[in-house]
């Protein structure tokens, strides 16, 4: 018994010995994998977790902006070749970023730029970008409008209607101002609204997000040059009325709409008399001061309704619509106009530091439907107006048929006058010139036209023409050259070397730029004697530019050339204005002259010229003495120098009588 107890003390402590040393091996082998499993740890804190720290606090840098960043472990290990690698994808990554930046401001500068300003916007109509096109169009900074709603930029009513646009396209997917570019209207920051050109484009992204780009364009220069090149195409540019162009379509809008109607309309001609003369003596810029204001009086002459048109030069054209269904009724309508324009027109003008007074003359027509054309409505209003000219002009004229006719005529004879002076049919006569003795102290050269079928033509059936046309310049100049030169061949001969030579000149020669110079090429050219040349002016001449007219005739006066006033008495000149004047004679006009003997009016207008010239030292003499009862009278009142039948009538210079001439042989 005590032998098992001690087998079995012994058995337990040989078990707990042999446990003892099992534990001891346990606890040998947890502290080996412990002091592993420590060293594992601090490989990887010192090897892996501290260079992947570092390599986070590099991204992070980098994402903070810091894009020259870069993670720095030593070695050789593969923490270091990835920490190289790392380096390397940041720098290919910075290298692609500043690439797509510098393409991002090529871009933005390209859009910059562009004459098209650009706008985007989302689907709740906030603008997330906006070129600097559209900061300069609608002046604002980007900063100031990026996410602001796109209505900012909007005048009403659009502004408030936008949402709607927006809810439309949530609604419909359709939006409304896409495609084609649309002129609408903009409001800039400073609240000015202003003509703008607008393109939309939808783009949509793989995400599903939309965007919508904005093509803008300040279009108000492009809307001016419009309004500008309609103005200069239907529009006369010096006087702002319509021109022919629109005349045209005016005129035939109003005969569609007689037709419609029954009711009459007209066309009123108008030309300024004497325009070309004031042109000549001031000047054109002067001239065109005068049609600017005709134009201004003749739009408060008309109706509401009506048009006035310049055709050109000094002719304007009233269209009046609306006139009676009765002619009879619809022409004193028209005449009433026509009296308005006439009295408005010829009141005093103010042309810079001139006064000045114009007239028209006016010719009309009625129309009824379309049966006629513009062009043959304003030739019958052309043909009434040279016929309101031929009646004293300052008047208006109807169109009849017999006006056609002499239209007709009238053009023909300017045709035949331009054929006639190319062909050299004018020809020269002469009328002498006595003093009181009855001896012939010169002539006056009158041109006539030898005709090949009429025969010799007097002057007063184409002076009048010549003026009208402008022809009466180069007429005139061949007058005056002839005249020189017969003048000259005068002085080689001893019984006509002081006879003087008068020559008639008109307004518009006088009115020439260079008519001083006209003359002294003619006496130059002839070698005659300029003390024996008389320029004889008409009264007309004195209603332009005093001045110029006294300039021009000083300078002559210095080349020893003479002046005449011609037809004295008939015309508007002042006592004041005749002083002015470096005149040498007074002409008596024959319409006094040849009723002097019955009518006592015209003897006592007689009697006053001579003793006016003769108190201002002037020379008279009187044209149209045809009889020794003329003759006489005008001797006992004092006159001393005669023209006239009595003593020659005119006749080409062989035919002239050398001589003592007291009207015996006549």
């Amino acid at each position: 018994m005590v032998s098992f107890q001690r087998l079995a003390i012994c058995t337990l402590f040989f078990s707990l010995a042999i446990a003892g040393v099992a534990a001891w091996a346990w606890l040998g082998v947890a502290y080996m994998l412990g002091l592993l499993l420590l060293g594992l740890a601090c490989y990887v804190v010192f090897f892996i977790n501290q260079p992947i720290k570092a390599l986070s606090r590099v991204a992070a840098d980098v994402a903070a902006g810091e894009h020259n960043a870069r993670a720095r472990i030593a070695g050789s290990g593969k923490m270091a070749a990835l920490a190289v690698q790392f380096n390397q994808m940041l720098d290919a990554w910075q290298l692609i970023e500043e690439q797509e930046h510098q393409a991002a401001l090529h871009t933005l500068s390209i859009l910059d730029n562009m004459a098209d300003g650009i706008i985007t916007i989302n689907e709740r109509g906030e603008i997330e970008s906006f070129s600097q096109t559209a900061s300069r169009i609608f002046g604002y900074h980007r900063q100031e409008v990026i996410g602001k709603n796109i209505a900012i930029l909007m005048p009403e009513p659009h502004r408030s209607h936008h949402d709607s646009y927006l809810q439309h396209y949530h609604r419909t997917g359709e939006a409304r101002v896409m495609g084609v570019p649309r002129e609408i209207e903009g409001e800039r920051k400073d609240g000015s609204i202003f003509a703008l050109s607008l393109a939309v484009s939808k783009l949509s992204t793989p995400t599903g997000k939309t965007t919508f780009i904005g093509l803008v364009r300040d279009i108000t220069q492009y809307r001016e040059d419009e309004q500008e090149i309609r103005r200069l195409a239907f529009y006369d540019p010096l006087t702002g009325l319509a021109n022919r162009r629109l005349l045209a379509d005016r005129l035939n809008q109003a005969m569609i709409n007689s037709t419609r109607s029954l009711q009459h309309g007209a066309v009123i001609f108008l030309d300024l008399d004497h325009f070309k003369q004031l042109n000549d003596n001031l000047g054109h810029d002067i001239g065109d001061i005068l049609l600017q204001q005709v134009a201004a009086r003749l739009l408060d002459c008309v109706r509401e309704g009506d048009s006035v048109a310049r055709l050109g030069g000094d002719e304007f054209i009233v269209l009046l619509e609306a006139l009676s269904p009765n002619a009879n009724e619809a022409v004193p309508q028209a005449e009433v106009i026509a009296q308005k324009i006439l009295q408005s027109l010829g009141q005093p003008y103010t042309l810079n530091e001139h006064n000045y007074h114009s007239t028209p003359s006016i010719g009309i027509v009625l129309f009824m439907g379309d049966g006629e054309n513009m062009e043959e409505l304003l030739k019958k209003a052309d043909v009434a107006m040279y016929q309101a000219k031929n009646a004293g002009r300052n008047t208006a004229r109807f169109y009849d048929p017999v006006m056609q006719a002499a239209a007709v005529a009238y053009e023909q004879s300017v045709k035949d006058l331009r054929r006639g002076l190319a062909e050299q049919e004018l020809i020269l006569q002469y009328q002498i010139q006595v003093d009181g003795s009855g001896e012939t102290t010169g002539a006056e050269a009158l041109v006539r036209w030898n005709h090949p079928h009429r025969g010799l033509v007097p002057p007063a059936e184409f002076i009048p023409l010549a003026e009208e046309t402008g022809l009466i310049l180069p007429l005139g100049q061949w007058v005056l050259d002839t005249a020189c030169a017969q003048l000259q061949l005068w002085a080689g001969h001893a019984t006509t070397a002081e006879w003087t030579m008068s020559v008639n000149i008109s307004g518009l020669q006088f009115a020439q730029a260079n008519f001083v110079e006209i003359v002294d090429t003619a006496l130059t050219r002839s070698k005659a004697n300029a003390r024996r040349l008389r320029l004889e002016l008409t009264e007309n001449i004195l209603l332009t530019d005093l001045d110029d007219i006294i300039h021009k005739m000083n300078q002559l006066k210095k080349r020893g050339i003479h002046f005449a006033l011609d037809d004295f008495g008939i015309g508007y000149s002042s006592l004041a204005t005749l002083k002015k004047l470096p005149l040498d004679q007074l002409k008596i006009d024959q319409s006094f002259v040849r009723d002097i003997l019955t009518d006592p009016n015209h003897a006592i207008i007689a009697r006053a010229i001579i003793v006016l010239g003769h108190s201002l030292g002037l020379k008279v003499i009187a044209e149209g003495v045809e009889t020794a009862g003329h003759r006489d009278f005008l001797s006992i009142i004092g006159c001393v120098a005669y023209q006239g039948y009595y003593f020659g009538r005119p006749v080409f210079v062989e035919e002239l009588k050398i001589g003592t001439n007291d009207g015996s042989e006549d």
